[in-house]
């Protein structure tokens, strides 16, 4: 009778083989397995896309300490103005199958630094780039979301849905910001849209730098930011209180109508940005007035054009706090009462957890250490 061999089933890759009745041939085969999958693993691995991050000229500080905080280097990129002041970008290294994050702020020069943010998003994009991810901290003509009451009539643009627009047509296929004006904006755009919050690193310096914050109240400087202040108030278990603008005639210096008691309390003003700070430099007069001890402003967005800096020095503000989202060096240097909560943590996390398809929820209500 001749020998027969049992013929063993073929096996693709990354496949359970069939179980042995030999003990040790089954352990063989488990073993043989797992280094299959694991090299399966190695291979989804390695064709996962290398991250990029590059800068535009808005905010270069802000673009190196995230990469800083991801340990890799900023990609090198030549951005020159032609003698016609067009703008030109050459991406100096390659793209191609990468997961590219440009880090550019409405600060400054908005409408250069727009058009250079999407002139590099193109130029990214026709390189072959795997994915491209505007991260842009403070999301320029924010402010014109709406045709206002007043103007509701009119012939008034809504330019943050066409900057939305020309943000989604340039290529970008994900926008990373930071406490969008209106919450709604993010619907402009058919693309996804992560709007992190400054509220946990305002809360961390609340806590670490105001003493007395128990016996504080946080102020929204109008009716639009109650929503904000009163997560703020929540969060740390004080009151809250808002100011009511009031205008009898169109031409009328506008009258403010304070809500809530902030007598022999510390009055935290907190709003998303301040431009010319005409607002919060009324509110806390008004809160002085009413009997607050100490009154402090935190602001995400600090822009600070025209007269704002000597508005604050003459203000009664024992600081005016703002994050790094806007260069801020220089208001620093011409207003010592202006502080810096350095935010670039924050961004750094939302691309790491976004490169490695990870939630980025975490840091709506926590900072990162």
């Amino acid at each position: 009778m001749s020998d027969k061999k049992c013929s063993e089933p073929e096996t693709n890759d990354c496949v359970m083989p069939v179980r042995s009745a030999n003990p040790i041939r089954a352990r063989s085969l488990i073993r043989d397995n797992l280094e299959k999958q694991a090299g399966c693993l190695n291979l989804i691995h390695s064709r996962m896309p290398n991250i990029k991050v590059f800068s535009g000229t808005s905010h270069p500080d802000l673009a190196q300490r995230i990469v800083d905080r991801l340990g890799i280097d900023l990609g090198k990129v030549v951005t020159k103005k032609f003698s016609n002041l067009e703008t030109c970008v050459e991406i100096g290294e390659s793209v191609r199958g990468e997961d590219v994050y440009i880090v550019q702020s409405g600060s400054g020069e908005i409408n250069d630094n727009l058009m250079e943010l999407l002139i590099m998003i193109n130029a990214c994009k026709i390189a072959s780039a795997s994915r491209v991810t505007a991260v842009i901290p403070c999301f320029p003509y924010a402010r014109q979301d709406k045709k206002d009451k007043v103007n509701a009539q009119s012939r008034a643009p809504i330019s943050a849905k066409l900057v939305a627009n020309m943000l989604s047509v340039a290529g970008a296929d994900h926008i990373i910001t930071m406490d969008l004006h209106a919450s709604q904006i993010q619907g402009f755009f058919d693309i996804p849209v992560d709007n992190l919050y400054a509220e946990p690193a305002v809360l961390k310096w609340i806590k670490e730098n105001i003493p007395e914050w128990k016996n504080s109240i946080i102020v929204s400087p109008d009716a639009g930011g109650a929503k904000r202040v009163t997560s703020i108030a929540d969060r740390l278990n004080v009151e809250f209180a808002l100011i009511h603008k009031e205008r009898k005639k169109a031409n009328e210096v506008a009258s403010m109508v304070l809500v809530g008691d902030v007598k022999d309390k510390i009055a935290i003003l907190v709003d998303d940005m301040a431009d010319t700070c005409g607002t919060i430099v009324h509110a806390a007069d008004r809160l002085v007035e009413a009997g607050a001890t100490k009154v402090y402003a935190i602001l995400t967005h600090g822009i600070f054009s025209g007269p704002a800096i000597s508005r604050i020095n003459n203000a009664c503000f024992e600081a005016v706090v703002v994050t790094n989202t806007i260069p801020q060096d220089g208001h620093m240097r011409d207003c010592p009462k202006i502080q810096c909560i350095d935010v670039s943590m924050m961004f750094a996390e939302a691309v790491r957890r976004t490169h490695n398809g990870e939630s980025v929820s975490y840091l709506f209500s926590n900072v990162p250490y």
